[in-house]
Formats: structure tokens, sequence, C-alpha cells
């Protein structure tokens, strides 16, 4: 524990330092190699894996089941309706799920009574419900417009509250980055895409955000008239900023993802609370990456953008020409 404190300690007080804006030009050649591969991952896999509420079709839900069996609903539903191809998910203790694309009146019928009969329940225990393709538009639409208003808000918000328009730019830039990335990568696990993983893709915005702002507010405190002291260049007071708040989001990144993790690898795996898994795995991939981007991508992008600027040049060279005289 002291060791750890004594980590936290030299963070703090630039004894010990990592590179953070030192490689930037690695972290963030590396973050758009990944932004690339979540654009392609997709495109490889042929899209997305919709859920029922995008792609329309029909849902059975069976209660008290004697077993929780899924190739036994896959057969039952391919007996009755070769051409389809049901998906079935233990979505809680007794419960299972069953969905296909649309059946006719009478298959549906038929699905039903075969299901009561597969997992051993009677046929009230059997719902069946057709669900529109028409409403995951809607609610696809509907994210997609907060999505641009939490990006313009954001951006004219952190503008005003620090000033400059760059560190606005890399937040931007980096929760991009973060919505990007986690959805190639969830593509990549073949989960389904719900509106419950759509409102888990919005809620990494706002824990991303707040990581980002914990972490800018000291690195405009660090930069703050860095022309009044011959210690560190600019890029350097942005990277102690970085490291000053190392544990800080480790901690703020730790305490959020053990309860995400303990739903999707507990609840949804070990309990069977398949209704949980896409929620959780969109928040449990968006706040690893969310805490990795500020650490990686926004402090270390906002530095490379005020290089250049006449008055850090200035003060580069002063710095230069100060080191040089009491070497």
């Amino acid at each position: 524990m002291a060791s750890l404190a004594t980590w936290g300690n030299e963070l703090y007080t630039g004894k010990r330092s990592y590179p953070f804006t030192g490689k930037r030009k690695l972290w963030l050649s590396i973050s758009a190699a990944l932004v690339l591969l979540a654009l392609l991952v997709p495109v490889v896999k042929g899209g997305f894996n919709l859920g029922i509420e995008f792609r329309g079709g029909s849902e059975f839900t069976i209660s008290k089941v004697e077993h929780v069996d899924v190739p036994t609903g896959e057969k039952t539903v391919v007996a009755i309706a070769p051409d389809h191809h049901p998906r079935v998910t233990n979505i809680a203790p007794n419960t299972m799920r069953v969905q296909t694309d649309k059946l006719t009146d009478d298959q549906t019928l038929s699905v039903a009574e075969a299901l009561a009969t597969a997992y051993g329940v009677t046929k009230s225990e059997v719902t069946s419900t057709f669900v529109g393709p028409t409403w995951g538009a809607d609610v696809s639409k509907q994210a997609l417009i907060g999505l641009v208003v939490f990006v313009v808000l954001v951006s004219l918000l952190m503008a005003a509250y620090f000033r400059t328009w760059k560190m606005s730019l890399a937040a931007i830039i980096g929760l991009l980055q973060v919505v990007i990335v986690t959805a190639g990568i969830y593509a990549l696990s073949g989960f389904e895409v719900t509106p419950s993983a759509i409102i888990g893709f919005l809620t990494i915005l706002s824990y991303s955000l707040y990581d980002t702002v914990v972490v800018f507010d000291k690195v405009r405190e660090n930069t703050a008239g860095f022309q009044d002291q011959n210690k560190r260049t600019f890029e350097e007071l942005v990277n102690l900023g970085i490291n000053q708040t190392l544990v800080r989001s480790i901690n703020t990144s730790v305490v959020a993802v053990l309860p995400v993790a303990s739903i999707l690898f507990i609840g949804s795996y070990l309990l069977g609370a398949g209704t949980l898994k896409d929620l959780s795995l969109a928040l449990f991939i968006g706040i690893i990456v969310s805490a990795l981007s500020t650490l990686f991508v926004q402090a270390p992008l906002y530095s490379l953008l005020r290089d250049g600027e006449a008055e850090i040049e200035r003060h580069n060279k002063k710095i230069a020409a100060h080191r040089l005289a009491n070497a």
C-alpha cells in the first residue's frame, strides 16, 4: 500500500513520469489504426448483428421451463419453418426467448404449441409477439440526434470552460474515437445491437467526458502562465498533468468497470440473465476505451495541436537556452 502511495506521489511531483506526450505520434498512430480496423469489422462481417427491434420478426417467451437447452428451441422452430434462423436465449432463470423472422399466423400458432411441448410447459406459458422494424429505426434516429446534439453542446461548453477551441477539438475527436472503437469491438463480439446497446453507447460518452474534463482541468492548471517559468516546456507541462491525474483515472475506471463486469460475467453468464449482455458489454468496452483514450489520445492530441504556436515556440527556445546554460 505504501509503495502505491509512493508511486502516486512521485507521479504528482514529477519525480516519476510516463511519456504520454513524448510518444504522442506513436499513440495517435495506434489510435488511428484501431479506428480504421473498427470501421472495417462491420464491413468484413457483413454488418452489425441487429436485434429484432431493428430487423423485425416474431418473438416467443417461454416461462417456467423445465430446462434451458438452446438447441431444443432452435430445432423446434426449424422443424416448422425450415427457412428461418431462430435465435434462442436464456433471458432469466427458467425463462427462454426465441426470436425468428416474421412468421405467418399459422406458423406462429404451431411454433408456440411446439415450444410449449419442447420445454414442458402449458400453452399459457408461451407468449408471442410481432416486432416491426420501424420501432428500431425510430430509436436509431433519436439516438443519432442525441449524439449530434451532445457533441455540439460539449464542443461549445468545453471551448467556453477551457477558453481554447483546440482543447475542445481534442476532446471531441477522442469521444468519436471511443464510440467507433467500442462499436467495432462490439461488432466483433457478434452480440446483437439492441436499444439497450444503443443506450450503453450514449452512456459511454458521459463517462468519457467526465474523465476528459478531470485530466484537461489539471492540464489547464499546469499550463496557465507557462511562459513565466523556466523548468518545463508546454508539452512537458501537459505530460505532467496527465501523470498527476493517472492514479485518479485508474481508480475511477476500476470503480466504474467492476460493477459492469459483475453484470456482464456473473449476471449474464453464471446466472443466465441474457437480457443484460448487450448493455453491459457496451459499457464494459466503452469504459476501458474511454480511460485509454483520455490518456493516450485526447491529452497528447491537445499538445500536438498547440505545437507551432509562436508563444510556445519562443518558450521552448527559452527553456532550451536555460538548460544549456545550466548544463
